[in-house]
């Protein structure tokens, strides 16, 4: 029965770095193209702040593989988080310095 429970632990971690790596082609398009008008801040905030959470609890859990999935996920995910209010800044920037 040990080779069910090896098995399962090997398809979650599986699947945590493959949830982290989703968030990659987001990040490239957002650096090629450095807009972020089409992107809602709001869920991707919202995933970010949830996954703080899920570090949390895989803190306290001592659940190493969720641990390291969802900090993955966190780094990822926050950074088009990060990326998404940077270019809508910098766009807000660039008209206010036009204006003038």
């Amino acid at each position: 029965m040990f080779w069910i429970r090896d098995t399962l632990e090997t398809l979650f971690m599986i699947g945590l770095f493959t949830n982290a790596a989703l968030y990659i082609p987001q990040i490239i398009a957002l650096v090629q193209s450095k807009n972020s008008e089409n992107l809602s801040l709001i869920t991707f905030g919202g995933i970010t702040f949830s996954q703080l959470f899920v570090v949390l609890h895989s803190m306290l859990d001592r659940d190493i593989l969720l641990l390291i999935g969802a900090n993955a996920t966190l780094l990822t995910c926050g950074t088009v988080t990060f990326l998404i209010i940077y270019y809508r800044y910098r766009i807000k920037r660039k008209m206010a310095l036009v204006k003038n």
